[in-house]
């Protein structure tokens, strides 16, 4: 059995890892921390998991992280830098939900994120946790920067066409949309039920730190530096990512095959037939990403539709694809849950 500890578990990433892990054959979460909620059963906090999460959430200082094959960094930004290398230099294998280890480039970091970095010598060491990019990497990896929730949708909706050479990669736009569980369960004002219901708006039009992340992805597989405009949107509903993705083609092809063929083998990728339109309740609380490619009226732009989970496969689920890999376990297990509907 793996030994798992969990570092952060009170938010929904958190909820979300105890959900998945607990329902995995392979797994004994040893521990679960958080400095606020240090003594409290985890199922009083989440009541969900009662009965199947007999734990108690410690303060990280009390917590023997030591003793586990791998630890979850369900914290913000700013907290797996500061306690990742101890871990690391322990033998623990680490993977990180924040953003800490993503972005190669330390100054383009510390201007998104607001913070001097303060474990610079793993950047170049993690590997990106995007499976269907970088499988064989994560075999090895002791440190797995996981993927942000926008990145996730985005990128697996261009890969196939970025990869081929297909389109213009200097004018890729995404225009994505989330629901409210992607800011976090803090308590802030922009996310309340009374500001959010009834509405839609836009945000980060300026520029959003998920930015560096997706274009540094793109231009990896492109081979190339990508020109790309996001802009992120928030809906009044609580959980899901839509991601609709414009891309100019330059060579004439059968993009429906290209899709369908680049994700053949991808348990998590459902390239669906073409002119669907997934909605994201169809991927509700799934490790799941559907893909639908369009040609509005035959033109020279194809617009491509992805949809996440925010929580599963843009966090906690992608977290466990990762471990599955790590540990050379079945990459499915503990992610077969099918969709919630409705």
């Amino acid at each position: 059995m793996l030994k798992v500890g969990i570092v952060g578990g009170t938010g929904y990433t958190g909820v979300e890892l105890l959900r998945l892990l607990a329902q995995h054959s392979a797994v004994d979460i040893l521990a679960i921390t958080s400095r606020g909620d240090a003594g409290t059963p985890v199922s009083s906090l989440f009541p969900s998991l009662r009965g199947r999460v007999d734990l108690t959430f410690v303060d990280p200082a009390q917590a023997n992280l030591s003793a586990c094959d791998v630890v979850f960094f369900a914290t913000p930004n700013g907290v797996a830098m500061q306690q990742a290398r101890e871990l690391l230099d322990a033998g623990v294998r680490v993977i990180d939900l924040a953003a800490d280890f993503r972005i190669h480039d330390i100054a383009e970091w510390e201007k998104w994120y607001g913070m001097k970095h303060v474990c610079p010598e793993w950047v170049a060491k993690a590997v990106y946790g995007l499976p269907e990019v970088n499988r064989a990497a994560l075999r090895h990896a002791r440190l797995v920067a996981n993927p942000g929730c926008y990145p996730t949708a985005i990128q697996l909706g261009f890969m196939p066409l970025v990869e081929a050479g297909w389109v213009d990669v200097d004018t890729l736009i995404a225009d994505a949309k989330s629901g409210v569980s992607g800011a976090g369960r803090k308590a802030e004002v922009a996310s309340l039920f009374s500001e959010t219901a009834d509405s839609f708006k836009a945000y980060g039009v300026a520029g959003h730190r998920h930015l560096p992340e997706i274009r540094q992805g793109l231009s990896r597989m492109a081979g190339t530096s990508v020109g790309l405009t996001f802009v992120p949107h928030l809906v009044p509903m609580i959980r899901g990512i839509h991601a609709t993705l414009y891309a100019r083609i330059k060579k004439e092809a059968d993009f429906q095959k290209l899709y369908e063929e680049r994700y053949a083998d991808e348990p998590f990728v459902d390239v669906m037939p073409a002119l669907s339109h997934p909605d994201t309740r169809s991927v509700r609380s799934a490790n799941l990403c559907r893909i639908a490619i369009h040609r509005p009226q035959g033109g020279d732009t194809l617009v491509i539709l992805s949809v996440i989970d925010n929580l599963v496969k843009g966090a906690a689920g992608q977290a466990v694809q990762n471990m599955n890999i790590m540990f050379d376990l079945p990459e499915t297990d503990g992610l077969w849950q099918l969709p919630v509907l409705p």
